[in-house]
């Protein structure tokens, strides 16, 4: 073959060979994707938007008008509602004893549910019946806890009155739910023994998700029971702890289905959490303005204190 032919070859060969794929491929398919991506999660944020943000949108103007149950946006009133509700001696009270309790409450889940999960984790064979048992109160509808802890709690013939009838020399009344500094006591109570389930659950997880190599170094080290505890088991979890009373502390924030059924807000205004406020403001008094400030007001609270809490929780999961 001679050259002329030899090259009129490889030109052939050159040209009938597929082109080589351009950087615009590439950038066509990753928009591609980004597009396929968004389109699958549209109806999450559309469901998000209507669920979330129309409410929010709807809270915040009818703080700033003169709005009823029958009849929101009446006038545009500017600050007056706000201004009302933070000057409103029995909304300060509500949102400082909303606070308190909600510290309180989350408190005391997270530390019970920290102990008994790490009591079912060192029992892991054997408490299967058990955890089960524990976590029956987190689907028990809120109402029936208040029901069943009202009954509890009854001066005349509950549990609390017959254990001490039975047990003790007391014979006087004692109405837990009637008296106005025990009443929040209560309430508190039946918060605990509903929501302790789900720090129990989460502590629980984070447990047996822990490197049982670094368990067996620490032992082989000479550590003891607590020692493994407080300088490897803890420090593992102390992240998950964070976070559960992160939730805890703001599922206490919501509490009304307990105070409605238990006490109404009573005796006086002794338990008027801030979220049944809210309700007496909105569907006793149908002032859905005075109602919409209190709850702005309850949200910067709620802010305030759980941005400290968020960013411990977050420091702790990273370290």
């Amino acid at each position: 073959m001679s050259t002329d032919q030899l090259e009129r070859s490889q030109l052939s060969e050159a040209s009938a060979a597929p082109a080589p794929p351009t950087v615009a491929a590439p950038r066509r398919r990753r928009r591609t994707e980004r597009l396929q991506r968004r389109l699958f999660i549209a109806p999450s944020i559309l469901v998000l938007l209507v669920l979330a943000l129309y409410p929010l949108v709807f809270i915040a103007t009818a703080a700033f008008t003169r709005s009823s149950l029958g009849r929101p946006f009446q006038e545009f009133t500017g600050l007056e509602n706000l201004r009302s509700a933070a000057t409103n001696s029995a909304v300060q009270d509500s949102l400082l004893m909303g606070t308190g309790y909600a510290f309180g409450v989350a408190a005391a889940s997270t530390i019970l549910g920290t102990a008994t999960a790490v009591a079912l984790w060192r029992s892991v064979r054997s408490g299967a019946v058990l955890r089960t048992v524990l976590l029956l109160p987190i689907i028990v509808p809120p109402v029936i806890v208040g029901i069943l802890w009202g009954f509890i709690f009854s001066p005349s013939g509950g549990l609390i009155d017959t254990l001490l009838r039975q047990f003790t020399s007391f014979s006087g009344t004692f109405a837990v739910l009637s008296d106005p500094t025990w009443a929040i006591v209560g309430v508190a109570v039946a918060d605990i023994w509903e929501w302790t389930p789900l720090v129990v659950l989460l502590v629980f997880t984070a447990l047996l998700g822990q490197d049982p190599e670094i368990l067996e170094a620490a032992q082989i080290d000479g550590a003891g029971p607590l020692q493994q505890f407080f300088h490897v088991t803890l420090p593992t979890v102390a992240g998950t702890i964070a976070a559960a009373f992160l939730i805890r502390f703001i599922l206490a924030f919501k509490v009304f289905d307990l105070v409605y059924v238990m006490t109404s807000g009573g005796p006086g205004s002794s338990t008027q959490v801030p979220a049944y406020l809210i309700w007496r403001a909105a569907l006793q008094n149908f002032d859905v303005g005075m109602a919409a400030a209190i709850t702005l007001l309850l949200a910067v609270v709620v802010t305030i204190v759980t941005v400290p809490i968020f960013a411990l929780s977050k420091r702790l999961r990273h370290d």
